[in-house]
């Protein structure tokens, strides 16, 4: 880089940081001098600094920016040079509507951030998301990993509007809900550069292995989901079910992420998968550079081979 644009982003990044440490209204924040950076080479490793500079200062881990403030600031941070960002509308309440999948989880941010270091992972494919929630991992997917089909999937009805809202809030286009394999997002080609999008209502314990096999995925992920050992017994099934109806095509990747609450719980989905036959493996751990954790938050990935 030249010492001249060097010293340009030198200045944007002191402008970020004395902004954010003071907690200044958004629009006072040097955006558009942000964005004209965002299209040099350098544009990655300037956002990267930036959040070591503002969510991840010292000052500012010791004594955080309010949920609020850090999530409007990423939601216009964290975009690419093609200005794509995530926006989300979700509940501040940890249980809302008899749910938890109104707000999202760290294991949901951690598999956004390993997705997008990660995009041949789900390139030209057909993604399955087990318990999607606000949307935020899968939205990510959309904007950052180019997949030619993405199915959310929930089981609850508050979560299922929401989830709707939020893709349509993203610019994205729903496909119809439905499981018939003629009519599915993934049965055609699909010949524009945004991916095939639908939602489907999807119960782990009553769903029938031809209305899995409909979807036809390449990839299946899921995040934070094994917070009790009924949602782990009832996942093992499903992903057994998968595994089963699938056999006439290339094996699927699974990816589940997870908060490790409980190693109880966690040895509790491992002994399952190893009772049905699923083999597994640890994914290393990646840096946690793009969204703010809770403090002390442990989260793993695990890669199945289904």
């Amino acid at each position: 880089m030249a010492p001249e644009e060097t010293a340009e982003a030198e200045s944007v990044l002191q402008s970020f940081e004395r902004r954010f440490l003071a907690a200044r209204t958004l629009r006072y924040f040097p955006w558009q001098s942000l964005e004209e950076k965002l299209r040099d080479s350098s544009g990655p490793e300037l956002l990267l600094n930036i959040l070591q500079k503002t969510v991840k200062h010292p000052l500012c881990v010791k004594h955080p920016r309010s949920v609020k403030y850090v999530r409007c600031f990423l939601s216009e941070l964290i975009r690419k040079p093609s200005g794509d960002s995530v926006t989300l509308s979700e509940s501040t309440a940890i249980v809302s509507h008899g749910t938890t999948g109104l707000v999202t989880w760290d294991a949901a941010l951690y598999l956004a951030e390993w997705a997008i270091e990660n995009p041949a992972a789900f390139a030209h494919r057909t993604v399955l998301e087990l318990g999607s929630g606000a949307g935020l991992t899968g939205l990510a997917i959309c904007k950052t990993c180019c997949p030619s089909t993405y199915v959310f999937s929930d089981c609850h009805s508050c979560v299922l509007e929401q989830l709707r809202g939020n893709i349509l809030l993203n610019g994205l286009s729903l496909e119809p809900d439905t499981t018939d394999p003629e009519r599915h997002p993934g049965h055609n080609a699909h010949d524009t550069e945004s991916p095939r999008v639908t939602v489907a209502q999807l119960d782990w314990d009553v769903v029938t292995a031809p209305e899995l096999a409909a979807f036809r995925p390449d990839v299946i992920i899921a995040a934070d989901v094994l917070y009790c050992p009924e949602t782990v017994i009832s996942l093992v099934r499903v992903l057994q079910r998968l595994s089963a109806c699938l056999k006439d095509q290339q094996a699927p990747e699974a990816y589940i992420a997870f908060t490790v609450r409980s190693p109880e719980t966690c040895w509790l989905f491992t002994n399952e998968l190893g009772q049905v036959g699923i083999p597994w493996e640890a994914v290393p751990h990646h840096n946690q550079k793009l969204f703010p954790y809770e403090e002390h938050s442990d989260m793993a990935i695990l890669k199945l081979m289904l």
